[in-house]
């Protein structure tokens, strides 16, 4: 099992994109039968296995008051024009205040369970500073689903860097550093866990399953 203590990593749910292929609208903000798709992803973050999540925060955009209706502290990009999930992950490790900063985007509201617990494990297990999540999709391979990331907080000084040199794809970050793949292809593993809504059809889809 994970050797991280309870309270150890901090959450960031990733909502802050402009959000155009649902037309423009903020995403997060998107009903999921019946509640917004943020508040359901802080919902999941809140009931994951293993006590090992503190602190959930948001990054948004735009909305801010919406978000912060939901109890959780809300923080914008640090990098300007919507600069993609990078500028996420450097505003979530610039206030985490724990070992370990975990990111979930917000159109992913099937995402496992005991995601944070089976990241950690790895993490621990290969000495990491990167767990990342990888899953089946429709063709049956495994990829790598990079938005889910267990990054150790000592990683800021590095994405800062990258990113203030321009760099904005998580994979030629990541490649720079110890990462675990973490696949959730078990027998029991839910199918859809990291089936992201990118328009507004597929978002009634995924509620329609």
């Amino acid at each position: 099992m994970h050797t991280l203590e309870p309270g150890a990593i901090s959450a960031l749910i990733l909502a802050g994109g402009r959000g155009s292929r649902m037309g423009g609208v903020d995403k997060g903000l998107q009903n999921f039968n019946g509640l917004p798709l943020a508040l359901h992803t802080l919902m999941r973050l809140r009931a994951q296995q293993g006590g090992l999540i503190g602190e959930v925060m948001i990054n948004a955009n735009r909305n801010l008051a919406a978000y912060e209706s939901f109890g959780a502290p809300v923080w914008p990009d640090t990098l300007a024009d919507y600069a993609g999930p990078l500028a996420g992950f450097l505003t979530g490790l610039e206030h985490c205040e724990t070992p370990w900063l975990l990111t979930v985007p917000c159109d992913t509201p099937l995402f496992p369970l005991d995601l944070a617990a089976r990241l950690a494990e790895a993490a621990a297990r290969e000495d990491a500073e990167i767990a990342m999540a990888a899953a089946p999709e429709e063709d049956g391979r495994v990829r790598a689903q990079p938005v889910f990331c267990l990054l150790r907080v000592e990683l800021l000084e590095s994405l800062n860097r990258f990113t203030h040199e321009g760099g904005r794809k998580i994979d030629r970050w990541t490649a720079q550093h110890r990462t675990a793949l973490v696949p959730f292809d078990r027998a029991d593993d839910d199918p859809r866990a990291f089936f992201n809504a990118n328009t507004l059809a597929e978002l009634r889809a995924l509620e329609a399953r």
